[in-house]
Parts: structure tokens; sequence; C-alpha cells
């Protein structure tokens, strides 16, 4: 996989992924003379090259002077469940930019995992990558076969279920506390009707102003920051 951008060489940098090459653009100033000798530091092959090169790699002209080949995404392993967790099970959504949006809310409120429906799902994309600024490398990621079966596997754990659906209760008036996982569903059509009763409960995000339904990765941002909140009262 070929991403781009220097946050997400920062996060990178941070990360167990592997680091195939980078390129740098021949154009340098403070912060990227700063990233090459961090990538030199830690004998990272890296390449110097012509901002057209930069471009043809990985189609986009504002790369910020740096592109990087990472080969496969590291995935976590969906059975190596953290203790007391908070999870982020997304059933289905098939949008990069939502992925990543998603993701970067998760890990600036301390989800300790994201779990992914393996098939009619995206899963970690350069756009996903570059709409999570990086942070899709600070958070483990598993990809699961069969979501209703696998929250199965977390009730037995004693991990209570919450999926987002506009029928729920709202979130004010459930408990929310961990271990928990919150189940959010495909844009358009929402989770699926099995997996939508392995849940224990069903919340919603309650509306002033009645509308068909908030993007799936502003539902996430709400839900998910009141999960934070309830923690830090």
């Amino acid at each position: 996989m070929i991403v781009y951008g220097r946050n997400v060489i920062k996060e990178l940098l941070q990360s167990n992924q592997t680091i195939r090459m980078v390129y740098f653009s021949e154009t340098h100033d403070k912060e990227l003379d700063q990233i090459i000798s961090e990538v030199k530091s830690r004998k990272i092959p890296f390449s110097i090259a012509p901002k057209p090169v930069l471009k043809k790699l990985c189609g986009e002209e504002k790369n910020q002077g740096v592109v990087v080949d990472i080969g496969e995404f590291q995935y976590a392993d969906e059975n190596e469940i953290p203790e007391n967790p908070f999870i982020v099970l997304l059933d289905q959504i098939q949008d990069p930019q939502n992925l990543g949006a998603i993701v970067r809310t998760c890990v600036a409120a301390g989800v300790d995992m994201v779990v992914l429906t393996k098939d009619n799902s995206t899963h970690v994309t350069p756009g996903a990558v570059k709409a999570s600024a990086g942070t899709v490398f600070r958070v483990p990621i598993a990809i699961t076969v069969n979501l209703a079966r696998y929250i199965e596997k977390l009730k037995e754990d004693g991990i209570w279920i919450y999926g987002a659906d506009m029928h729920g209760k709202p979130i004010w008036s459930v408990d929310l506390k961990r271990p928990i996982g919150i189940v959010l569903g495909n844009e358009g059509s929402g989770i699926r009707q099995l997996v939508k009763q392995s849940c224990d409960e069903l919340i919603s995000v309650p509306m002033k102003t009645p509308i068909d339904s908030l993007n799936v990765s502003v539902s996430a941002g709400i839900i998910i920051y009141e999960v934070l909140r309830r923690e830090m009262i």
C-alpha cells in the first residue's frame, strides 16, 4: 500500500507497521529535514525523488513531499481482546473517508480496538489512512468474518454491546460503561438485522429537529465521546 503525508509518516514512525520504502521530495524544509533524519537514524530505506515521481507513486500532487510504501496493512487478531475494553464494531461501512474519520475519533477518545467486517466493507485503504491523518496505525484494527457471531463471543466475555439505531433508546438514558462495544452500521442501510438482534441494546442520538439520519462518522463521534464523557465524570 502506498500512503503519503507528513502526519502519516510521523504516525508510522511511532507504530509497529512495516515500512518498505520512503520517498522524499527534492525540496526540503526544516520539518522535512527532521523527518529524513529520523528515517536515516532508523535505517529505513529511503530515496530523494523529483515531485512528478512522488505524484506518480501516490496519485496526489499535495503529498507534502512524503510518499511511503508500507506493503500490506498489519491487521490485529480479532481474538486478542483487551481487558475491560471499549470496542467499536463497524458493520459494512463502505466509505474509506468514513472509516478514517471514525478511527481518528476512536484514537482521540481512547477506544481500544476497531473491528471491521470482512465482506462488503472498506478496509484500510490509502484514502482511509489520509482521512484518519495516519491514526489508523495507533489503534488495533481487526477483521471478522461473521460479526453477529463475534458479538456473541464478546458478550460471553462480559462485554455489553450497544447497536446504533435511530429507533433505539436515547444515549443519555443508557449506562455506556466499560466493558463495552458500540456497533455502527452501513451508511445507507444501517446495522443488518441479524447483527442488530445480537446486540444487547439499541441506542440512538437524540435529535431536536427530526431528519432521516446523521452521517455515520458524526453519529460515531457523538456516541464515542459520550462514552468518554461518562468515564471522565
